[in-house]
């Protein structure tokens, strides 16, 4: 006689299972049948047909602030509006207010020492060969006295003097009041396939409401697009040390707008959700935060001259998100097949409560699963199974 499991692997490999519908009458089951089956078709949304939102904005900032610095290279009094702090002007998606500055006023093209910050020399033949990349002009060949007393600097064709890079009244930021200047952020979204428009704006004939209004995330349907700096910067960045650093450093913000809209209700429902995160690294030690230069040219007589200004400020980058979803039968339709496999889940989730929760899952086993040996069976192992059995020879169970 063949061994044991030989027979019950011979058993197996001649056994066929077929489906069986068992209709359960439980107001139980059929509860959470339906609620399963509603849940998987909300979660896929495939009766709703989908567009992406496409975007435009427009800055305008307001703000002006007196600054009286005691030392540096911004040494007394000074007013600030925008387009003094505003540079540049326009940009798209994004605007750059600045916060400190290093101010190198009366540059000509001449000769002149090289600042000592970029290395020192003995002799002429120390500034022989072609000039430094980091430098702030040609070299001439020749050793001088720099700025700095007791410290010789190769001479240097530039516009000069050169930078003194050292911030202005030290970690302090000369625009104190810059927590006060708002930021006017208009944003107009369309989604093409709905032929639906939609702005950060409300409309409203009422002449002042813009000028009168601030942002409050706690009532966003009231869609006031101003938002003050100091309000960004407490989102953004709690810490006031940070705040500190990222006025007199810079930094990096980015603002993302979100539409996430359902045309099934009302289209005046959809309201934009307002992000903001700081992307420079505020832990960098070289080159930490954001800086640029730019110049001022004019000239006196015959001579070109320029003020140098090294901006630090903070760069704002706006981002437009959008995903709107209406309903349409033709996805409906096409998603019903994709939904099959997931609607499967069903079934499994109703046999686990019906085989294994209820009280009758004992019935329900000898329901469900039932053995019938025909006449050519090959030595049914299941004889003492819990299942019924039916031998379709005599019929009987």
């Amino acid at each position: 006689m063949a061994p044991g499991f030989i027979r019950q692997a011979a058993a197996a490999l001649f056994e066929y299972d077929t489906g069986k519908v068992l209709r359960i009458h439980s107001l139980k089951v059929g509860i959470a049948q339906r609620l399963i089956q509603l849940l998987v078709i909300a979660y896929k949304k495939g009766y709703q047909d989908f567009d992406d939102a496409e975007g435009a904005v427009i800055v305008k900032l307001k703000g002006v602030c007196l600054t009286d610095v005691p030392n540096g290279t911004l040494k007394g009094s000074r007013v600030w509006d925008v387009a003094d702090y505003a540079k540049p002007a326009q940009e798209n998606n994004a605007f750059f207010i600045m916060t400190n500055a290093i101010v190198t006023p009366y540059q000509m093209q001449d000769t002149c020492p090289e600042d000592p910050s970029e290395g020192s020399c003995v002799q002429d033949e120390d500034c022989e060969g072609p000039s430094p990349v980091t430098g702030s002009g040609i070299r001439t060949g020749i050793c001088v006295n720099s700025t700095k007393q007791g410290v010789k600097t190769c001479q240097l064709y530039a516009w000069c003097p050169v930078e003194n890079d050292n911030p202005a009244g030290g970690k302090n930021t000369p625009l104190i009041n810059v927590h006060n200047f708002t930021v006017y952020i208009r944003n107009n979204v369309i989604f093409r396939k709905f032929n639906v428009r939609r702005r950060n704006i409300r409309d409203s004939r009422i002449k002042g409401h813009l000028s009168s209004c601030n942002y409050n995330a706690s009532r966003p349907e009231d869609l006031c697009p101003i938002f003050s700096v100091g309000f960004i910067l407490n989102e953004t960045e709690p810490d006031p040390r940070q705040q500190e650093l990222m006025l007199a450093k810079g930094a990096i913000i980015k603002i993302t707008i979100t539409w996430d809209c359902n045309f099934d209700y009302n289209p005046n429902a959809c309201l934009p959700k307002y992000q903001f995160l700081r992307l420079d690294s505020k832990s960098a030690l070289d080159y930490p935060g954001y800086n640029f230069r730019y110049a001022e040219y004019y000239r006196v007589g015959s001579v070109d001259m320029r003020t140098l200004y090294k901006a630090y400020g903070l760069r704002f980058i706006i981002v437009v998100d959008g995903r709107a979803g209406q309903f349409h039968i033709v996805p409906l339709t096409m998603n019903l097949g994709s939904g099959l496999a997931l609607l499967g889940l069903t079934t499994v989730v109703c046999d686990f409560i019906v085989l294994y929760v209820l009280k009758k899952r004992q019935i329900f086993h000898e329901m469900k699963f039932v053995d019938v040996d025909g006449d050519d069976a090959f030595e049914p192992i299941y004889k003492n199974s819990n299942y019924g059995t039916i031998n379709v020879m005599d019929g009987k169970s």
